[in-house]
This record gives structure tokens, sequence and C-alpha cells, in this order.
């Protein structure tokens, strides 16, 4: 009779160690693919210009009142002051509107 290869030699690889090596290789494949995605997005994003503002040479507040947030829209910048908020015409940094804090 000649000798098996039974599941005790050094040759036979059982078929669930088979599968359990295929699948750590696929799932370290994948994520080193997502990781060198999230470096390239990383880069790109980073490496872009920034965003320039277009915003009015001067916006005028009100006497004795001093921004404390500045927010800005596509078509006017807002100020909030300690008491009201403020909208000013992106283009000309005139006032539009004025609300009162409660």
């Amino acid at each position: 009779m000649s000798p098996s290869p039974s599941r005790n030699t050094p040759d036979a690889t059982p078929p669930e160690l088979r599968f359990l090596k295929r699948l750590v290789t696929t799932l370290a494949a994948v994520m080193i693919v997502g990781i060198a995605i999230i470096v390239a997005l990383l880069f790109i994003r980073l490496s872009a210009p920034p965003a320039t503002l277009d915003l009015p040479e001067t916006i005028a507040l009100p006497e004795g009142a001093s921004a404390e947030a500045v927010t800005m829209t596509a078509d006017a910048v807002i100020v909030v002051t300690g008491s009201e908020i403020l909208f000013f015409d992106r283009a000309t940094g005139r006032e539009t509107r004025r609300y009162p804090l409660d």
C-alpha cells in the first residue's frame, strides 16, 4: 500500500485553513487599497488652492458695536454683534437688514 497523504502531514493543508489564508490576504489587500485611496484623496483636497473670498472694501458697524461672529453667504456678509444681527451686501458693503437679538 502506498502511503496516502493525511491531514497530519505538513504538505496537506486543510481546506478551512486555505480559505482562511485567502480571506486574510484579500482583506489585507482591500485595506491597503482603501488606505491608498484615502491618502490620495487627502493629497488632492489639501493641495488644491484655497478658495478666494470677494469681500467689500469696508463694512461700517454701528457706533459702539463689535463683531462677535461673521458669516458669509453668496450675496451677503452677516455680522453678529452683542445685541443684533446685521446683514451687509457682499458687493457694496451697505447694510441691508438688521434684526435685534432678544
